[in-house]
């Protein structure tokens, strides 16, 4: 065995997304803010996303965060999500994964029974609330980035499909919403494979159609996923939901950033209220429980503030190494898995 690094990361998994930490290997990119670093990630440092989540050691459902000390001084630590296409602004379920690993590690100092901590994501600070008992994290809610609404009940024009009328909205990123009834689905296992093809056709031409930026960070742009919904029965009630994440599959949990936007357009419509929320399921059954704590805004938008909540569970301690002469150092892809 021959190293020239090694790499320690636990992993995680919450409502089945897994979504694994970096605690040890790497240093902080350069950068003066969280999304600075993000962004040196993406244009000099990707090797790392490369080599940590494509094949042969990673898998396109996986996701990792990579832990670095806070450049916002009511920050505890701040974090930078990789997925197996791109570096999203901000995610739910990282979120959640992130902060129980932090805690249930001693990166940070666990308090029975809450504790409070502030996380830095590339999109802004995120209040965290940890339930903690016996060492073990029970639950973390979070506060998410302001999300808005941009589109309602807007016409796009999809090849094959034909009219498809979504919603957009921002919520960490941005989101094409459809009814998946309209388009023939119920959000079942076994459509898996067709929910994935046709929302990547729903967002390529979402985003062609219907351009968005965020009003506080130019950076922020385009609609990056698709958001299958079952019908919202009102609040507190349960509805089901399935994410299309690129280069193509489904987020395995109730996708935390795909639930706020989802609150943000149903609160444009007037069908849900500051101090309701709902349950909100993901197409394998598991579960956050999400609600509107305040109305605010981004730029020209009115917006809202959402709280999620959720658990996560470690699933072990991995290390691994960079072996210099690994003929596939740098990770491959095939379009038999990863449709690109």
């Amino acid at each position: 065995m021959r190293f020239e690094r090694t790499i320690t990361v636990v992993g995680a998994h919450v409502g089945g997304e897994e979504n694994d930490v970096i605690v040890g290997g790497v240093l902080p990119p350069p950068g003066a803010t969280v999304f600075e670093q993000k962004r040196w990630l993406e244009t000099e440092g990707d090797w790392l996303r490369r080599w940590l989540l494509f094949e042969p050691r990673g898998k396109p459902t996986l996701c990792i965060n990579l832990v670095v000390p806070a450049r916002d001084p009511r920050a505890h630590a701040g974090f930078i999500i990789m997925e197996s296409s791109d570096y999203p602004p901000m995610s739910g379920s990282n979120t959640i994964c992130t902060a129980t690993v932090l805690l249930e590690t001693g990166m940070v100092p666990m308090r029975e029974p809450e504790t409070h901590l502030v996380l830095e994501s590339p999109a802004g600070l995120v209040p965290v609330v940890a339930t903690c008992r016996g060492g073990q994290v029970l639950r973390v809610q979070f506060t998410n980035v302001p999300a808005f609404a941009t589109h309602l009940d807007t016409p796009v024009e999809v090849p094959g499909l034909g009219t498809v009328t979504v919603d957009v909205a921002y919520g960490g990123a941005f989101f094409a919403i459809v009814d998946a009834p309209a388009l023939g689905f119920e959000v079942k296992p076994h459509e898996a494979r067709d929910l994935v093809a046709v929302g990547q056709k729903i967002k390529a031409a979402a985003a062609e159609q219907l351009p968005v930026v965020h009003p506080e960070n130019p950076h922020i742009r385009t609609i990056t996923f698709t958001e299958f919904a079952m019908p919202f029965e009102g609040p507190g009630a349960a509805s089901r939901n399935a994410v299309i994440v690129s280069p193509g599959r489904i987020d395995r949990s109730p996708c935390g950033t795909g639930t706020t936007a989802r609150l943000a357009a149903l609160h444009a419509k007037g069908r849900i209220a500051v101090g309701e929320g709902f349950t909100h399921a993901s197409i394998v059954g598991s579960t956050f429980e999400a609600g509107i704590a305040a109305e605010t805004r981004v730029g020209p938008h009115r917006a809202v503030s959402v709280t999620i909540a959720g658990r996560a569970w470690i699933t072990g301690v991995f290390q691994y190494g960079l072996d210099p002469t690994d003929p596939f150092r740098d990770g491959y892809t095939l379009p038999d898995l990863w449709f690109a």
